[in-house]
């Protein structure tokens, strides 16, 4: 029990940035009963396991029982349609080799902070903007965002019939984060799962594994799931496309309260985001009617696109061959190349060790005899 418990106590602790000073004056305990509890020198009393629980908004049972692997619980979820379930041997082979990856080469991807429960989804949003110092700016590539801050994105085409969005998997022995988005939507719905998957890594990766699927990227159907798929689709589209920074697009650029259909999708190219996610916003913020929301909202947003601007926008650096099944982050690719060196240093200096392993050993055998004779 003490081993489990000190590993996910201390996990705890350090993705929330607390010290053990800061967590002992929060649940009542001394920094030095903390650091021997992380430490497995002291097995946890009933009053500090329920006051650690009730600080982390933990079940006991999690401090206590064995965690089962995320991809075998995947392969049972009854979410997961038979033909998508195949495809998770795919994810789960990638998964290995890129942390495999990591272990040759020693650059293991560092987790992001894990956020408290206590905090908005709008207020995280900002927070999280702020921590990477985003400023209101659109965020031009959030599958990149999503790698560099520690949890490893796979984008891979799932079939058509497939109603999974995407997947996140933490896994805790490991402690690595991984997602995978269904490359077979539209490149700005993979952008909102991104944002929305982003926010489980963030706030529930404890939780894994995690499905979504396409319902909770649309806010007329995510009222029907948990508060858990509701708070991440409102920090995704908050964290997508900040308000702030919209009314300073409005007041500079179109300088009328009253957007025409033009307007929208001027800003959804702006924001990169898709045409439904920028009318919702604006119909929040009231910078369209209700009559104007649904008349727009009907119109076949791509068409008019083309219509207003030649072509339909997409980002160079997301731009990626259609026929691709599988987008690996540049990352992987980068420690692929950099594991090949590392293998190829290492067979350059092999003959060279039994070389030197070789002038060796005649000279020991010399001196033994040596002392033979002597003796």
């Amino acid at each position: 029990m003490n081993e489990l418990f000190s590993a996910r106590l201390k996990k705890l602790r350090e993705e929330m940035g607390l010290t053990q000073e800061d967590l002992g004056a929060a649940v009542g305990l001394s920094s030095e009963y903390i650091s021997l509890l992380e430490a497995g020198k002291r097995t946890p009393s009933i009053i500090a396991l329920n006051r650690i629980s009730k600080f982390f908004q933990k079940n006991v049972s999690y401090f206590l029982e064995t965690r089962e692997n995320p991809f075998d619980i995947l392969k049972r979820d009854e979410r997961i349609e038979p033909e998508t379930r195949e495809f998770l041997n795919n994810f789960k082979k990638l998964s290995e080799e890129y942390l495999k990856l990591e272990r040759i080469t020693g650059r293991i991807a560092q987790l992001a902070p894990l956020y408290q429960a206590n905090l908005s989804p709008q207020n995280m949003a900002e927070e999280e903007r702020r921590r990477l110092g985003l400023g209101n700016e659109p965020i031009k590539d959030i599958f990149s965002l999503v790698e560099v801050n520690g949890c490893r994105l796979i984008r891979m085409k799932l079939p058509e019939t497939s109603r999974v969005a995407g997947l996140f998997v933490y896994l805790e022995e490991k402690n690595a984060a991984l997602a995978l988005i269904n490359s077979s939507l539209s490149l700005e719905r993979q952008v909102v799962a991104a944002a929305h998957l982003y926010c489980h890594y963030l706030k529930d990766r404890l939780e894994s594994p995690i499905v979504d699927n396409l319902d909770v990227l649309v806010d007329e159907y995510v009222t029907l799931y948990s508060p858990r798929e509701q708070f991440a689709q409102v920090f995704a589209s908050r964290f997508l496309i900040p308000p702030s920074k919209i009314r300073e697009m409005v007041e500079r650029e179109i300088k009328t309260r009253r957007l025409s259909y033009p307007d929208v999708v001027f800003l959804k190219r702006y924001f990169g985001v898709s045409i439904p996610a920028m009318l919702r916003t604006l119909r929040t913020m009231n910078y369209l009617s209700r009559s104007q929301f649904e008349n727009y909202f009907k119109l076949d947003h791509e068409a008019e696109e083309r219509a207003i601007f030649s072509a339909i926008q997409v980002a160079e650096e997301q731009k990626v061959p259609a026929e691709a099944k599988i987008i690996m982050p540049e990352r992987f690719y980068l420690l692929k190349k950099e594991a090949e060196i590392l293998k190829e240093i290492e067979k350059e200096e092999e003959p060279k060790e039994k070389n030197q392993a070789r002038e060796s050993t005649p000279e020991l055998k010399e001196n033994h005899e040596g002392e033979t004779e002597e003796s």
